[in-house]
């Protein structure tokens, strides 16, 4: 393994993490039959935006969906003070979609391949119903 997960603060978790989830963004647009750059990036925003994945995050509690390790590591994330700002979402907003990111970090970092997955492929359903905007993305 690249890094000692248990040992890196949340910043530098979501920043892998926010890597990962988007890769099984596209992966998704891309298995949809999109191959155009901008129609890409703007469905895209639909998933990874801190709207969407504070959104997500409060569909995830909902549903009781994430383990005390995971809470644990999405709480890291989000408690970690960033030197950068929100941009076009409020702090909590930021702060949310933040350990949402971290969490993505550790499972991947910690190697828990089925579990990411599992959690990405129930994320982007969560998008893909609908929830967020009002229109599911087709």
């Amino acid at each position: 393994m690249i890094a000692d997960y248990n040992q890196m603060n949340g910043i530098a978790l979501a920043y892998i993490g926010d890597a990962i989830y988007e890769v099984y963004v596209r992966q998704h647009l891309l298995q949809k039959g999109f191959t155009k750059p901008t129609k890409l990036h703007h469905l895209a925003t639909r998933y990874v935006s801190a709207k969407a994945q504070a959104f997500l995050v409060n569909e995830m509690e909902k549903a009781d969906f994430l383990s005390q390790d995971e809470l644990e590591y999405f709480r890291r994330g989000r408690n970690a003070k960033s030197h950068t700002s929100a941009k076009n979402t409020s702090v909590m907003t930021y702060r949310i979609s933040t350990g949402f990111e971290a969490l993505f970090g550790y499972l991947y970092l910690s190697e828990q391949n089925e579990r990411l997955t599992e959690l990405a492929n129930w994320c982007i359903a969560k998008i893909e119903e609908g929830n967020l905007h009002g229109k599911a993305i087709k």
